[in-house]
């Protein structure tokens, strides 16, 4: 939701564009939150769960699908005119690259909530994530290692950046890095370390979104909008500004705080098994 805001208020040219090209995983990432959202208030109160947490895995998937969707088009492009509208079909988003980056989000989301699973319990559950996490790191890797393949192969404006001097001395060391850090990571599952596992699976997310943005720079929209020609009016900007320094204080106490409550390990009853 605040990315959304924010890309409205900061850059609505893109906002208009990405919406119209991507609505049906846009869609699928909202729907699957709902599915989440009602899933996990209706399960509360069921006699019955099983129901309640196939919609609630099926809302997670949904939404890690629509999100691995939009990230893969963007990435390949978004057909536009010379006035930075839409000019593509429906279905332009769907292509090989947008359903492996898919594949490989929601493998990296498995693996970041296996790792947190992994801090935060104990006993068997604990074992279950051990080896959860360490399939989902490997299959992750795998889906990197095509995606960071493929992408300089097939389309030439990422080419054209990644052996940009001096960035390609920079995405040189970015593979390198994260596979040292996925390497620190099974090490760790395989060592039974409890922290360290999510810790490297945080680092590995800040990496690639770093990878990520090094791309796409300085275009919001690769590579036909740059983030200058899609900002909003200067005095929006300013107002947009001043709205997320407020907010972003108060979300960061916010989930600050929820850590601290919920800090130590899970235990007591299994929620709701039947």
């Amino acid at each position: 939701v605040l990315m959304g805001g924010g890309l409205f208020g900061a850059f609505p040219l893109a906002y208009g564009t990405i919406l119209s090209a991507l609505y049906i995983p846009i869609l699928t990432m909202v729907f699957g939150f709902i599915f989440r959202a009602v899933a996990f208030e209706f399960r509360e109160q069921a006699n019955r769960k099983f129901f309640w947490n196939i919609a609630f895995g099926a809302g997670s998937f949904l939404a890690a699908l629509g999100q691995g969707f939009a990230l893969g088009a963007v990435l390949k492009g978004i057909n536009v005119d010379k006035s930075g509208h839409f000019i593509g079909t429906t279905w332009d988003w769907l292509s090989w690259q947008s359903v492996l980056v898919a594949l490989t989000l929601i493998q990296a989301y498995v693996l970041i909530g296996s790792t947190y699973l992994v801090w935060k319990t104990e006993g068997e559950l604990q074992l279950t994530h051990y080896k959860t996490a360490k399939t989902a790191a490997w299959t992750t890797l795998l889906g990197a290692i095509f995606i960071t393949i493929s992408t300089p192969i097939f389309y030439e404006s990422a080419r054209d950046r990644l052996f940009q001097r001096p960035l390609v001395f920079i995405f040189s060391v970015i593979p390198i890095l994260g596979i040292l850090l996925i390497s620190r990571l099974i090490n760790s599952l395989e060592r039974r370390q409890e922290r360290a596992p999510f810790v490297w699976t945080i680092l590995l997310f800040v990496l690639t979104f770093l990878g990520l943005g090094l791309i796409v720079f300085p275009y919001i929209i690769p590579t036909e909008i740059t983030i200058y020609e899609a900002s909003a009016d200067p005095s929006s900007l300013v107002i947009m500004i001043i709205f997320i320094g407020f907010l972003i204080p108060v979300m960061l106490f916010y989930n600050l705080y929820q850590y601290i409550v919920f800090r130590g390990k899970v235990t007591g009853r299994s929620y709701g098994e039947e």
